[in-house]
């Protein structure tokens, strides 16, 4: 069986109520590269990501390419386990082979080297932020969804993470909404307007 080169979105259709998110939307990502998802607030960007995760399912329309493979997320909330320190916050997606000096290298490389016996509960806002994006660059997945992922984070941070994230998750496929054209142009090898 040959694997496809592309996730594609055909004929995606997608309605709350009375709002249309999406109607006869399609779309094709290429696998093993950097995808940007551009648009305003409100223009469908995180119900996207949710389709492409299965935490949506579309009203009319099909999502291949992205059957078997594995995922890890950065949500728009953090979703860390408050009371857990950074470094088992990390550990809960990775299996055994991952040693305590991996970890530390890739908090190292985001800048929080000094935090991970920490509990997260203790860490600030943007701190949170940065071992959310450090659990989904190591987890081990094919495909990585970033749902405005440097967002809160101020403007030396956000380059550093932006650089730890282009770097450390090299030859995944790696899928990123934003609606900041430096990042976008700093992080994408494709661009796509929603």
């Amino acid at each position: 069986m040959i694997k496809e080169s592309h996730i594609t979105l055909k004929n995606i259709s997608k309605t709350y109520g009375e709002k249309i998110v999406f109607k006869d939307f399609e779309i094709s990502i290429p696998k093993g590269r950097t995808t940007i998802l551009m648009g305003s607030s409100g223009r469908g960007k995180t119900t996207l990501l949710n389709i492409l995760m299965g935490l949506e399912s579309p009203d009319v329309g099909t999502v291949n390419g992205i059957e078997g493979m594995r995922l890890s997320a950065v949500f728009q909330e953090d979703r860390l386990c408050e009371l857990l320190s950074v470094e088992t916050n990390i550990k809960m997606v990775l299996n055994s082979k991952h040693r305590h000096e991996r970890i530390m290298e890739n908090l190292e490389l985001a800048g929080l080297g000094k935090e991970l016996k920490t509990p997260v509960k203790k860490l600030s806002g943007g701190m949170k932020r940065r071992v959310a994006i450090v659990r989904a660059v190591m987890a081990e997945s094919d495909i990585i969804l970033m749902d405005e992922p440097f967002k809160g984070l101020d403007n030396d941070t956000r380059l550093r993470c932006m650089e730890y994230v282009k770097k450390c998750s090299h030859g995944k496929t790696l899928i990123i909404s934003t609606h900041n054209d430096e990042e976008a142009d700093f992080m994408g090898d494709l661009i796509i307007k929603i």
